[in-house]
């Protein structure tokens, strides 16, 4: 007979400079639940909000959630660099500061390309954003629409968990360590 596992919390981030999204679900490799979605927005144009500002309230707004959900496993997509590096370079900032609030939680990040989160959500790595949405609201069983920046951040939760459990490296949580 299987061994049950414990429910795994996993945090997805979808890091932006004007909107960070982020997902929280549940998962034992085989099922997953959502628990809490949203994300970060920072008011203002780039030039009458400087980037330590919007960095700093990434920072802080995402170590806020990381203290009320106690994820165990923090998952983050990796930056995709095109044609326009500057853009690339800005991101980046803001996947630090995400990065950066798991890690002084001491909550380990994995980080995945969007064509790998697409892969592992949809089944072609070249989805479109309506069909992440459609199979998010339909693996965590959601009515209604989710934010665009929810949505792929919850693909990227739902891409770790569904990762984790095909490499075996899904870690079973210790008793008591997770409320």
């Amino acid at each position: 007979m299987a061994e049950a596992r414990q429910p795994h919390r996993i945090l997805g981030i979808d890091p932006g400079l004007n909107i960070t999204g982020f997902g929280i679900i549940e998962s034992d490799g085989h099922n997953s639940r959502y628990v809490h979605s949203g994300s970060i927005r920072v008011r203002g144009s780039a030039k009458e909000t400087g980037m330590a500002q919007r960095l700093g309230k990434i920072f802080r707004e995402l170590t806020d959630v990381i203290s009320e959900y106690r994820p165990m496993e923090a998952a983050v997509e990796e930056v995709f660099v095109s044609r326009n590096m500057s853009s690339a370079l800005k991101l980046g900032h803001a996947r630090g500061a995400a990065i950066s609030a798991a890690v002084q939680l001491q909550v380990p990040v994995s980080e995945y390309s969007a064509r790998s989160v697409k892969q592992a959500i949809v089944g072609n790595g070249a989805a479109s954003k309506e069909q992440i949405q459609h199979m998010v609201l339909r693996l965590l069983a959601l009515r209604g629409k989710l934010q665009e920046d929810e949505a792929d951040a919850l693909a990227v939760s739902l891409c770790h968990a569904h990762t984790s459990m095909q490499s075996g490296t899904y870690r079973r949580s210790l008793s008591g360590s997770h409320p």
